[in-house]
């Protein structure tokens, strides 16, 4: 079916790209966790953020960044480091809000417990950017997992490279749609109940800074 632009077993990619977009990771995590606490606006706000820092990773990659990378490993080990950091962080803010801030007042019926005020839109979509870029391990693999799928015979594959990233793009936008909307109705679950809201809220600091130690431990 795409053949002609030099994309091979589409449907092997398309399976392979659909259970990746699945699997939980940081920038998901994110995601969710913005949707739940901020509501479903702020949840499509880092989503942008998300979709954008890998629309940079997959030009990054197909520029060869990834070769770059490689030939220097004292630049990867940097990249993870700081990627190790800001997940930390990321975590340790998660969890310090759940005990120590103070409860949101009521609006419109509903409490947002764990947090003041929502954040302002422009720093949940930097912050989830920046998520996505300090990521490194990205770029290797758009490089090694679209290669597959890549006729080498094919005399312009920055087409194919851009087919393969807007199928992946769509799958990892329709899957964080349905986060985004169980997030919102997750929040009003955790606005009735505070004391599942700071187990949850604790669950995912948690949870980010295991990402954080794992990323490190590899470095």
């Amino acid at each position: 079916m795409l053949e002609t632009f030099g994309i091979l077993n589409i449907w092997a990619y398309a399976l392979g790209a659909l259970i990746i977009v699945m699997i939980p990771g940081p920038n998901t995590l994110f995601v969710l966790k913005t949707s739940i606490v901020d509501g479903r606006r702020a949840g499509f706000t880092a989503a942008a953020g998300v979709f954008t820092g890998d629309a940079v990773l997959v030009f990054l990659a197909y520029l060869g960044i990834a070769a770059l990378v490689l030939a220097h490993p004292e630049v990867f080990f940097w990249l993870k480091i700081l990627g190790a950091a800001y997940l930390a962080w990321l975590g340790g803010k998660a969890i310090h809000a759940t005990f120590f801030a103070k409860k949101a007042e009521k609006a419109e019926g509903e409490s947002e417990v764990v947090v003041k005020k929502s954040r302002s839109l422009v720093k949940v979509y930097r912050n989830a950017l920046a998520l996505s870029l300090t990521n490194p391990k990205s770029i290797l693999f758009y490089v090694s997992f679209f290669v597959q799928f890549i006729d080498p015979a094919f005399d312009n594959p920055a087409i194919s490279y851009t087919i393969l990233a807007l199928i992946l793009e769509c799958f990892s936008m329709a899957w964080m749609t349905l986060l985004i909307t169980a997030g919102a109705d997750l929040l009003k679950f955790f606005g009735r109940r505070p004391s599942v809201a700071k187990l949850g809220n604790t669950a995912m600091g948690s949870m980010f800074l295991l990402f954080a130690s794992k990323l490190a431990l590899d470095a």
